[in-house]
């Protein structure tokens, strides 16, 4: 029978903690929270000490049930949960729920789920530490007192069903305020002008950019053309070259937030896929051989810091794989940020042997990818910088200056690995390697080009991540909640990888500007993080962050309650008549997205699915191309006739024919391509330019 019972939070774990303890240990699974605060109630006394009253999370019983059972009959009790905050804190409650206040009772963490980790925990093991509980008792009381609070104002001005969060409504204004920014900027003309110059005895050309004469902007088409005049019948003359060579550095391991946003550009994940593809590789999957094994350390990180015995292995493994000259000197290090916390490593593979390609048949598609993603950036920040050899050229034409560069690389180092998903191409113009300061060139081409200043672009998942971690906002784990909060509110929507603001977002996000600044006020959502960061170091009281805020906050929602008019949001017909009693069909939104309802509710019950027109006629019969999902979820245009007619792709019509072959062509990127594979014709899109 097992003396000792090992509590982790779920039943992956299980497998893969058990499988490297003896018989004398008994893994079992909490399955996360087990105690939270009420759903019907604040739960917190702010009359008096503003002290949390907790209650099991209702489905807990059975679970806690079979815990109790093993309790009575282990001499010691581990308490296993997540190394963060949060799982310091459901520790804390399965003291609590399981009562264990008068059991031998060890908190165990490890930062990866490996044999040595899991025995080493084992031998520090260690109390509560209620720093860490604190802190996140803080963070649940802050998150309730504003969600409580503000939420019924939501509903009474503006509808049913809203919410406010503190952390998601300064997201959402994260993206409201670019929204503005976008829909305010006045774009400037600007013009530059490029020159293809020729080298005798070549072929190749030379791609040379306009820098000036005398620092003038050229800022019109008149002040373009009269460049070119001066230009013409001018030579061109090399009047500097210089070679050196430049270093590109072997970026850092992955945090939480590098590798949310790698995934987004990389391999095309949201924040909540990597998460939960990432959780699913830091708990153990069944490896071939091996049994469950646990392939990435802690997900949940701020530090890019590595341990002294994964960067052995690392650049033994380098050395043996690459060669000795592959092997960094020193790490690459991060730009000082008051804001990391460092209680984590970075995220790396527990085992760097352990390459993609062996684990492929192990693996999902997705864990296959991601997995992939991290080992390269792991090894890849082992390993030597990449040095490139570049040529720069300086031209002049009659007083008029321009300029062409190129770089090869002449060491890849680390780029032998990982290369980022933005990383710039080898640039053209190698012919300038063989140029000399006396060498002949020859103008084939000068041409001005009229260009306008483009905003800022619209956030994408990443870009919000990265905006959000310089900012100060949240913390690791609470970053994809967050998006995906706002997501599923629906007060905003992503299209392609953008994300856009939606009507309610809007009127949501106005409202909490007006009613609670401070609440959407980025320094002072920041502050309080830092705040919370007090606490976990023991400087900062928990409850006295509740008390100072809540009294504030409290005020705001009086006077907001009073003050603030009933917000009218008209519901958006959808151009359809109720086949049963003939009033207009309304869009609504449901758990499963947008559908129609008749403007006749409750006299009237009919609903019907809706689909989102595109403006684009079905090639085969001419109805409707709409935007439709499979049973999974994956978004594809098929023709709204169905399945009278089974036209559909994967790519958006573009409304043109083929004149090849005469069948759809496509929007593909900036291009429009023939849906028929076998066609080949495809055509710079207008639009899209």
């Amino acid at each position: 029978m097992a003396k000792y019972l090992v509590i982790v939070e779920s039943p992956t774990k299980v497998k893969t903690v058990g499988k490297f303890l003896g018989a004398n240990y008994k893994v079992m699974a909490s399955q996360g929270h087990v105690r939270d605060l009420p759903k019907s109630a604040l739960g917190i006394d702010v009359e008096g000490d503003f002290e949390p009253h907790y209650i099991t999370i209702r489905g807990k019983g059975d679970i806690l049930a079979s815990l109790r059972k093993e309790v009575k009959k282990a001499e010691k009790i581990y308490l296993a949960t997540d190394p963060d905050r949060e799982g310091e804190a459901i520790s804390w409650h399965l003291i609590a729920a399981l009562k264990l206040e008068d059991k031998k009772v060890y908190r165990i963490t490890f930062n990866e789920i490996t044999k040595n980790a899991v025995k080493e925990s084992l031998k520090n093991a260690r109390e509560i530490d209620m720093n860490l509980v604190d802190a996140q008792q803080a963070r649940r009381c802050l998150d309730r007192v504003v969600g409580y609070e503000i939420s019924p104002v939501l509903w009474a001005k503006v509808k049913r069903g809203l919410s406010a969060g503190r952390v998601q409504s300064v997201a959402l204004r994260i993206v409201c305020d670019r929204e503005q920014e976008i829909s305010e900027f006045v774009p400037e003309e600007y013009w530059t002008i490029d020159a293809v110059l020729g080298v005798p005895g070549s072929k190749k050309t030379i791609a040379a950019k306009y820098v000036g004469k005398d620092d003038d902007k050229i800022d019109s088409k008149e002040a373009a053309d009269a460049v070119m005049k001066e230009l013409t019948g001018k030579e061109m003359k090399i009047v500097d070259i210089k070679k050196g060579e430049r270093t590109k550095k072997m970026p850092l391991p992955f945090t939480t937030s590098t590798l949310q946003q790698e995934a987004s550009k990389a391999l095309n994940f949201s924040t909540q896929k990597t998460m939960r593809v990432a959780q699913q590789l830091y708990e153990g999957v069944e490896v071939k051989g091996q049994g469950t094994v646990g392939l990435i350390s802690y997900l949940r990180t701020d530090s890019t810091r590595i341990s002294d015995e994964a960067d052995a292995a690392a650049r033994d493994f380098i050395a043996k794989q690459y060669g000795n000259k592959y092997v960094a000197d020193k790490e690459s290090m991060p730009k000082s940020n008051k804001k990391i916390q460092d209680a984590h490593e970075a995220i790396r593979p527990t085992d760097v042997t352990r390459t993609p390609i062996l684990l492929k048949d192990d693996l999902t598609k997705e864990q296959f990818r991601l997995y992939q993603l991290i080992w390269k950036r792991f090894v890849a920040s082992r390993m030597a910088a990449a040095v490139y050899d570049t040529v720069s050229a300086k031209f002049d034409c009659g007083g008029h200056k321009f300029s062409a560069a190129t770089s090869s690389i002449g060491f890849d180092g680390f780029m032998s690995v990982y290369v980022d998903a933005d990383e710039e191409k080898t640039s053209a113009n190698a012919v300038l390697a063989n140029l000399k300061a006396d060498s002949q060139v020859l103008v084939n081409e000068v041409n001005p080009t009229g260009h306008f200043t483009q905003p800022a672009p619209h956030y994408t998942e990443a870009s919000l991540v990265h905006a959000m971690e310089e900012l100060g906002i949240g913390r690791p784990s609470t970053y994809a909640t967050t998006i995906t909060t706002i997501l599923g509110r629906r007060y905003i929507v992503k299209e392609g990888k953008n994300l856009f603001v939606t009507e309610i977002g809007d009127i949501v996000n106005n409202l909490m500007k007006d009613a609670f600044p401070q609440i959407v006020d980025v320094d002072f959502t920041a502050t309080m993080e830092t705040l919370l960061d007090g606490v976990e170091e023991g400087t900062v009281k928990w409850k006295a962050i509740i008390e100072n805020f809540y009294p504030d906050l409290k005020e705001a929602v009086d006077k907001a309650e009073s003050a603030i008019e009933k917000v009218e949001i008209k519901d958006e017909t959808s151009g359809e008549l109720c086949e049963e009693c003939g009033r207009p069909m309304n869009i609504k939104y449901g758990p499963h997205g947008r559908f129609q309802a008749c403007s006749g509710f409750p006299e009237c019950r009919h609903t019907k699915p809706y689909f989102e027109k595109i403006g684009v006629a079905c090639p085969k019969c001419g109805e409707d191309i709409v935007i439709k999902a499979t049973r999974k979820g994956r978004r594809y245009y098929g023709c709204i006739n169905n399945p009278a007619c089974d036209f559909m792709v994967w790519q958006r019509p573009s409304g043109k024919a083929c004149p090849k072959c005469g069948q759809s062509l496509l929007v593909k990127g900036s291009k429009l391509v023939c849906m028929n594979d076998e066609c080949g014709y495809s055509e710079d899109d207008v639009k899209a330019e």
